[in-house]
């Protein structure tokens, strides 16, 4: 009876503390490009796009795209958010403001922009640190690579995936995604 008991405490208490440094998708929250608090509890039945952004990259004009796909697709539960950062060869150097007034002016940008933010590094943001980390996401280990890196996210709060940089957000993948 005692060896049940210390198996029953010592496994009750590796699941607290799995659970303690696990996170759930919606208990992140991140500040908006506006600086207003962004819980992401209120993205619940969802499905989410991740992208980090830049306003230096070849890869800058998929915000054409990514908006195109938020106007054909936002209405039914899909949400993009994205977060500017300067982690790969200073290619967003600006401010948020800045950030904000050149997705406005050059590419309509009406999907969540987000503060910049670090996508790597000792200063990942902790909304990076879940979608890289299979302990926090329960799904993989991942590296951000370039500006336009995507992550999906279902409407149940789970990682589906990770989506390359170059990869077209009307790309079969992506779409199949939202569709399905």
């Amino acid at each position: 009876m005692k060896d049940l008991l210390l198996i029953l405490f010592f496994g009750l208490g590796s699941v607290l503390a799995f659970s303690q440094g696990s996170k759930s998708f919606y208990d992140l929250k991140a500040l908006t490009i506006d600086g207003k608090e962004f819980h992401f509890s209120s993205l619940k039945g969802n499905k989410v796009l991740i992208v980090n952004t830049a306003s230096r990259c070849g890869n800058t004009p998929q915000y054409e795209k990514l908006e195109a796909l938020f106007q054909k697709y936002g209405k039914n539960n899909f949400v993009i958010l994205g977060f500017p950062a300067n982690n790969f060869l200073h290619q967003e150097p600006g401010t948020n403001e800045e950030i904000k007034e050149f997705c406005r002016l050059n590419y309509g940008v009406t999907f969540q922009m987000m503060s910049k933010i670090s996508v790597k590094g000792n200063d990942m943001h902790p909304v990076y640190q879940w979608l890289t980390s299979k302990e926090k996401n329960g799904v993989m280990d991942s590296e951000v690579k370039w500006n336009f890196q995507k992550y999906l996210i279902s409407e149940n709060g789970k990682l589906v995936k990770l989506v390359q940089p170059k990869a077209d957000p009307f790309s079969d993948e992506i779409i199949n995604w939202i569709e399905n």
